[in-house]
């Protein structure tokens, strides 16, 4: 990968590090599904008049936004804005690879490796040691269980919207921005009449004549750098280098969350909560290169 690229892909990789923090802030000064209606308002409008839309079946765009756009946002939201810390957020949301390679081995016949299922099991392990760690000693609610369910379930929804791409794109090349745009405009309607039955009008109507302008760039943050500039790239990088090039970098994506965490949040670990995280950790990295070892080890024999 040329250096301009690997710098791209980097910058790409802090932006959605630090992304789990501007949620954090974001959600000081608006509740969650407000929010999120909102962001995904800012990367569908005025991007629609200037992206032609994709060539894609309606069902399949209509599950992709509800899916990746909806659900995971939906649940990660409400899950950071009961307490879920942000660094820890950002690491157990990775457990999306692991539900994609479950839901790919149920619906779409593919095959699961030695080193798929030794990942799965090492970062299971390593979730349950989060979720029996107690709370964050800097996190209002903290590391619950419920906390930890809602941001597994974000996960899980990642997985499908993951699963639902890969259908997408087998029915032909799809440009990743315009299914990024389009497919924004699902979610937007759920997010609003959640909004208004759980959250309230009162609660949207304070929360936008009282808006801060801290609430107003952590959207900006949210839409356009995290979303849409960042899945430009990173769609531009895959169209350009294999898989097995670009997809590792988003291992630093924890990495990055967790520091710009602890600097810009005050967010510590306990020891038990540490060790969790590094059982994560090293099961997302068997998941990545397990299989290379196998290799690795024919060439030095």
């Amino acid at each position: 990968m040329a250096v301009k690229d690997l710098l791209l892909a980097l910058c790409v990789v802090v932006a959605w590090g630090v992304n789990f923090v501007v949620i954090k802030v974001g959600l000081h000064g608006m509740p969650p599904f407000l929010l999120a209606g909102l962001r995904f308002t800012l990367v569908a409008l005025p991007a629609i008049f200037f992206v032609r839309p994709p060539r894609v079946p309606f069902r399949l765009l209509l599950l992709y936004g509800l899916t990746i756009s909806f659900g995971q946002f939906a649940f990660l939201f409400l899950a950071i804005n009961l307490g879920m810390p942000a660094g820890l957020a950002s690491l157990v949301l990775q457990a999306q690879a692991f539900f994609t390679l479950l839901l790919g081995a149920l619906l779409l016949a593919e095959k699961l490796r030695w080193h798929h299922i030794a990942g799965i099991a090492i970062a299971t392990g390593g979730m349950v040691l989060l979720a029996s760690a107690g709370q964050s000693a800097s996190a209002v609610g903290g590391v619950t269980l419920t906390t930890m369910l809602m941001t597994l379930a974000a996960a899980l929804c990642w997985g499908m919207g993951n699963i639902t791409n890969r259908v997408i794109m087998r029915s032909g090349e799809v440009p990743i921005m315009s299914l990024v745009v389009w497919s924004a405009l699902v979610p937007i309607g759920p997010f609003f009449a959640c909004s208004w039955l759980f959250e309230g009008r009162e609660a949207i109507a304070q929360s936008l004549m009282h808006i801060g302008m801290t609430t107003v760039l952590s959207l900006i943050y949210l839409a356009f750098i995290a979303t849409v500039v960042g899945y430009g790239i990173w769609g531009s990088l895959l169209g350009r280098y294999e898989t097995w090039r670009v997809a590792p970098l988003s291992l630093l994506v924890p990495v990055v969350g967790l520091l710009s965490a602890a600097l810009l949040l005050d967010e510590t670990l306990s020891t038990p909560q540490l060790i969790g995280t590094a059982v994560v950790v090293v099961g997302l990295v068997m998941n990545v290169f397990g299989g290379r070892l196998k290799a690795w080890r024919a060439v030095r024999a």
